[in-house]
């Protein structure tokens, strides 16, 4: 991989139907754009088509008739089902293409149900994610763990991975995103194995199969899974980072300062705090072009609400500044976007960056949400960034 050249500041301190409201947003892509942009990001390998392939993509934009969310799920599933069947027959032959097959369809089923599951077909092209999870992590070495525990009466599962030949690994909990999903950042996060670190991949409140109702005090669902590692003897829960990215990252803030003499540090990358959660910002964001379609109904049904207003309303409770959380001493913080991040304001990164304790950042001047840009992709900071300092922080 190419090295980058990274700076490091150490701080002191309408896709799917219109919308029923008063307040209004700028209109979505139509099909045909929305067409050009998927397929354009398909060949880039951007963000949210990183891991599918350019020629998948055009197979299932060629059947996309409409913007209904049902006909999106029923153009990219079948994209899946032909890499279930290659797996199913190359099983016997060779494993490792087989789960490099199951992965694939892993990758449709969960852009099939991109960004939300709102409709039945959307909801089956994630069952049919997490089946095809199942088949991938059945013939990969290390094995997975589904690790369940109960929080306010349901079960939140996630999926744990430990390293080879470590008795006793420190472990990172990784949050998931808004549109993201555990299934496929359990696999992304495989690179922390060669480093001797487990980790234990989680959905964020709200989304995937952590149903537990968006509000301030959901951040415990994490410290319940704290409690439980605590309880086991093949890792070592006395040395774990959260890491949280996009949405994700507000909750390993929260975390940070609620479970600071727990923690060797978290990552919060392109994470709300307080702007983002501002009306005004909102019906600006919403708009941008740098997410591909159905932001407002992504970001509304965690809240569970329906009308921009209700939408608008109801996200100020989440500041974590009017809880008055940042002047407060918290775990060492690693804060990662894009100063052009159109998603979540980089004033965010700011205010955490310049109260409480001190903290490290690092931010790409062109860069976008979570700090891509066109030259820099997801993986390149994830490895160049994040699992250094990660790794740093739990092997001092």
């Amino acid at each position: 991989m190419k090295k980058l050249s990274l700076t490091w500041v150490l701080s002191v301190g309408l896709f799917m139907g219109c919308i029923q409201s008063h307040a209004q947003i700028a209109p979505a892509r139509t099909l045909e754009q929305l067409k050009m942009e998927t397929q354009d990001r398909a060949n880039r390998g951007a963000y949210p088509l990183a891991e599918l392939d350019p020629e998948g993509a055009r197979e299932a934009l060629a059947h996309l008739n409409s913007l209904d969310h049902e006909d999106w799920a029923r153009a990219w599933i079948p994209v899946g089902d032909q890499h279930i069947q290659a797996g199913k027959a190359l099983e016997g032959v060779d494993k490792e293409k087989a789960a490099h097959e199951y992965e694939k369809a892993l990758q449709y089923y969960l852009f099939a149900r991109f960004p939300v599951e709102d409709t039945p077909l959307t909801e089956k092209a994630y069952s049919l994610a997490r089946d095809a999870f199942k088949q991938y992590a059945r013939l990969v070495d290390p094995p997975f763990e589904v690790m369940s525990f109960q929080f306010q009466g349901k079960t939140i599962t996630g999926y744990l991975r430990k390293p080879k030949g470590v008795a006793k690994p420190p472990i990172v909990i990784t949050v998931g995103g808004l549109d993201s999903r555990k299934e496929s950042n359990a696999i992304r996060e495989g690179v922390y194995l060669k480093h001797g670190v487990a980790y234990l991949s989680m959905d964020m409140p709200g989304t995937g199969e952590n149903k537990i109702k968006i509000e301030p005090g959901a951040e415990k669902v994490f410290s319940v899974a704290i409690d439980e590692l605590q309880k086991r003897t093949d890792v070592d829960a006395n040395r774990i980072v959260v890491f949280g990215g996009s949405w994700g990252g507000h909750w390993s803030a929260r975390v940070g300062f609620t479970e600071k003499n727990r923690l060797k540090g978290v990552v919060v990358q392109a994470g709300p705090v307080h702007e983002y959660f501002q009306p005004e910002w909102q019906k600006k964001a919403l708009g941008n072009t740098e997410y591909l379609f159905g932001l407002f109904q992504a970001r509304a049904a965690i809240y569970g609400v329906k009308t921009l207003d209700d939408f608008l309303a109801y996200g100020p409770k989440m500041s974590i500044k009017d809880e008055h959380w940042l002047d407060k001493p918290s775990a060492p913080m690693l804060l990662v976007n894009g100063a052009k991040d159109s998603q979540v304001p980089i004033e965010d990164l700011f205010l955490l960056l310049k109260t409480g304790s001190p903290k490290e950042v690092w931010f790409n001047p062109e860069g976008g949400h979570m700090g891509r840009s066109k030259t820099l992709k997801d993986e390149a900071i994830l490895q160049t960034i994040v699992v250094p300092w990660v790794v740093r922080k739990l092997n001092p």
